[in-house]
């Protein structure tokens, strides 16, 4: 089955098309991180306005690059949730055209499973395995017990991981995409130069939960109080002691879950799964006899290849929708399609 998957939760217009959930045939990403660029973070109603402009194009070159033609796609399969609205729409509507012209089936795709699945293409984990959610919307860490059974463990109660990175990169003025940028400050830096807190979370709903809200605060308005004797304030050494901390208290829940769990499988997705600390991190796991596995970078961020992917896996067990099919741009849980009421 030749799956082609849509993408436009956000910044990026992708689309790909993949064989039989795993082998990806082309997998275009027409990126708007220079249009945004000046205005630090992401326009929605410039993202939505320029999805429109490009989506047709990115599809047609995506099966060009394939080698195939329309006659050639199986189904279609879209992120329809959650993200921004208008992007969401965008990429749902041509779907649900482009399936319909065609008389082939259609799936709407949440983008947070699309992201947990992304390892799967590349580098398979048997079931179950810990999942870890990190991008600048959600910071999630769950069970995953199949490709539609996700359990949560533990989320953020304020800010995402991804989104404190950005936040504390936009206000020192340290570029765009923030994450990057500190990521790449941060190799120049000394970790320990600011000794940030660690959050402190009472009567939280999962084991695992977590809260950036404070390591953003302190990082923006209170450094100076966390500068240690002797060292130097500068922008290296704040984007490294910051980027140390942010993954280090993931790091803990994600060691704690592993412990407390049994689990010996571990994967990570999401835009924040390109960070250089966290991938180092969760590669040192092997050395206690752990799995790791986690997308190359190109499948971090977002695309069309875990879409289609996680589409086919859904198609192929004649799970679909019909043309009633919208966007949401909140999720309250991770609904099973086997489960969900029609």
């Amino acid at each position: 089955m030749n799956i082609l998957g849509i993408e436009t939760s956000c910044d990026e217009c992708s689309a790909s098309v993949v064989e039989d959930g795993r082998l990806i045939k082309s997998n275009v990403v027409a990126t708007q991180i220079e249009l945004h660029k000046p205005y630090e973070g992401v326009v929605p109603e410039l993202a939505s306005r320029l999805h429109t402009e490009w989506i047709s194009q990115v599809v047609k070159y995506s099966i060009e690059s394939a080698g195939l033609k329309n006659s050639d796609i199986d189904g279609v399969a879209v992120s329809n949730r959650p993200g921004l609205l208008g992007s969401l729409l965008v990429g749902t509507n041509f779907a649900k055209a482009f399936a319909y012209a065609l008389k082939i089936p259609f799936i709407g795709i949440d983008h947070i499973r699309a992201h947990l699945y992304a390892s799967q293409v590349e580098h398979p984990l048997e079931y179950p395995y810990l999942g870890v959610l990190v991008s600048g919307g959600h910071t999630v860490i769950c069970k995953v017990n199949s490709f539609d059974d996700i359990e949560v463990l533990g989320t953020t109660i304020d800010d995402a991981i991804g989104e404190a990175f950005d936040k504390v990169a936009k206000f020192y003025g340290l570029g765009y995409p923030g994450g990057i940028q500190i990521d790449r400050l941060s190799k120049l830096g000394d970790p320990n130069a600011f000794l940030f807190p660690g959050p402190s979370i009472k009567d939280s709903k999962h084991p695992y939960d977590i809260s950036y809200s404070g390591l953003k605060t302190a990082a923006i308005n209170q450094r100076e109080k966390f500068l240690q004797k002797g060292k130097e304030d500068s922008k290296e050494n704040l984007a490294a002691s910051f980027q140390r901390q942010a993954v280090g208290m993931l790091m803990k829940r994600v060691r704690d879950a592993l412990r407390k769990t049994g689990l010996k499988r571990v994967s990570a997705g999401g835009g924040v799964a390109a960070n250089s600390l966290l991938r180092e991190e969760l590669s040192s796991l092997r050395e206690g006899g752990y799995e790791v596995s986690f997308p190359s970078i190109k499948l971090c961020t977002d695309n069309g290849a875990m879409v289609a992917a996680l589409g086919y896996r859904y198609l192929n067990e004649g799970i679909h929708d019909d043309e009633y099919l919208s966007s949401y741009a909140r999720v309250k849980a991770f609904s099973s399609y086997k489960t969900r009421e029609s």
